[in-house]
This record gives structure tokens, C-alpha cells and sequence, in this order.
């Protein structure tokens, strides 16, 4: 989960919404039945949830580079060496740091480190001495991405 994409988006719709409240309260609700004021909350409460979801899941969409590199990437696997916990997240995973050995046919193996936010259920998949599946970028072997 990428939490700087989806910060920034929640910022961005929340200072887009100040304003869109500023335009209404001023100048809107002004030129409006009465009547409808609560109508209009209900609806301006509702779109701000809508746009935060909607924002959410894309700010979680992987970047371009990375589904460039999934697409058109270099197959391989990567044997892990060793893990060592960054931190704990606040939503029960751990930022963990893999050291790996990479291989990818048609080329020596080379050693790389991965932090990656590791959640309860994958610990087992993530444990040293496993096999996991990657994407390397051909134009630059230091850009990884795991496949699930």
C-alpha cells in the first residue's frame, strides 16, 4: 500500500472540498430554496465519502514504472537470505527488509535488498530460505517487483 499516494490524495480532495464548501456557503445556499438546506448537506457529506473512496483506490494503483516492469519485465526469482523487521505498521504488518539472492535466466545471480510491508497471513511466504517470483527491469536490474 502506497500511504504517501494516498495522503497526498486524501489532502488534495479535502482542500478541493474546503472550497467547494466555501462556494456553497457563501454564494450557493443563498440563491436555494430553504427547504432543500438539509438535502444539500446530506449531499455534499456523501459526494466528500464518494470522492475519498474513489481517490483511495486509485492513489492504491501500482505506479506506472511498477506496471511497466510487471508487463514487459524480465522473469526471474529471488531466494531470500534473510529478513530483518524495519517497523511495525499501524494496520498489523511489518516493514521488512529482505536480503535476497535474484537470478534471472540468461544472467549471474546477484545479491539485492527489498523493504517490503510484509502482512500476518505472507510471514510464511516471506520466510528465509523461501522462493519468491520477481520482475526485473532490463534497462536497470536494481528496479524489482514481487509477483504474486
Amino acid at each position: 500500500m502506497n500511504h504517501e499516494r494516498i495522503v497526498r490524495t486524501v489532502l488534495g480532495i479535502a482542500a478541493g472540498y474546503v472550497i467547494l464548501l466555501a462556494v456553497w456557503s457563501s454564494w450557493l445556499v443563498a440563491h436555494t430554496p430553504p427547504d432543500t438546506v438539509p438535502f444539500q448537506v446530506v449531499g455534499l457529506v456523501g459526494l466528500f465519502f464518494f470522492l475519498i473512496g474513489v481517490g483511495m483506490m486509485l492513489a492504491n494503483i501500482p505506479s506506472r514504472e511498477n506496471r511497466r516492469i510487471r508487463k514487459s519485465g524480465l522473469e526471474g526469482w529471488a531466494r531470500i537470505e534473510g529478513a530483518h523487521l524495519v517497523a511495525r505498521t499501524d494496520h498489523a504488518s511489518e516493514l521488512t527488509e529482505l536480503d535476497l539472492v535474484l537470478t534471472v535466466p540468461g544472467s549471474e545471480s546477484y545479491s539485492g535488498r527489498l523493504v517490503f510491508d510484509v502482512a500476518p497471513i505472507d510471514k510464511p511466504r516471506f520466510a528465509v530460505g523461501e522462493t519468491i517470483s520477481i520482475r526485473v527491469d532490463p534497462h536497470n536490474r536494481d528496479r524489482i517487483v514481487l509477483c504474486p
